[in-house]
């Protein structure tokens, strides 16, 4: 054993792509455009749209409890994504929450993936197709429109 091999995993995983490759092909979906895979900084700015929004609803209703505006946020994502595939942020943004299968949802999975989205950690850890923890455990993927 020599410092090369601990490298290798202590550098962490490789970002690098081969050619022809990009996040979402493994799953079938085309590099860009409707139906690909729906870039980070949307995804972001839609959470936190969504986030925002439940923050000043709860505000509204004047409660002081602090699990008010994250029950708020999940009951948002599990009704709206299940019924619609997104939610106000997703459709702000142009993105939607879809089956691999590419059907909506349904509340089974979107109950899956906000219960993991409150959590936090969970979104915050994903595969090299950009899916979190949350998709992968609900078997999700969030596409451009």
């Amino acid at each position: 054993m020599n410092r090369d091999d601990l490298g290798s995993w202590l550098s962490g995983p490789q970002t690098q792509r081969e050619a022809g490759d990009w996040p979402g092909r493994r799953l079938g979906l085309p590099e860009t455009g409707s139906h690909s895979l729906a870039p980070a900084w949307r995804r972001f700015l839609a959470l936190l749209v969504d986030w925002f929004m439940c923050l000043a609803i709860a505000g509204l209703i004047g409660s002081d409890n602090p699990f008010l505006a994250p029950a708020i946020f999940a009951l948002e994502n599990l009704v709206l994504v299940a019924t619609l595939g997104y939610s106000v942020g997703h459709r702000i943004f142009g993105v939607e929450v879809r089956r691999l299968d590419g059907h909506v949802p349904g509340f089974l999975k979107s109950a899956i993936r906000a219960l993991l989205v409150v959590l936090v950690i969970p979104a915050l850890i994903f595969d090299r197709d950009h899916r979190g923890l949350h998709d992968l455990a609900a078997g999700t993927v969030i596409l451009r429109r």
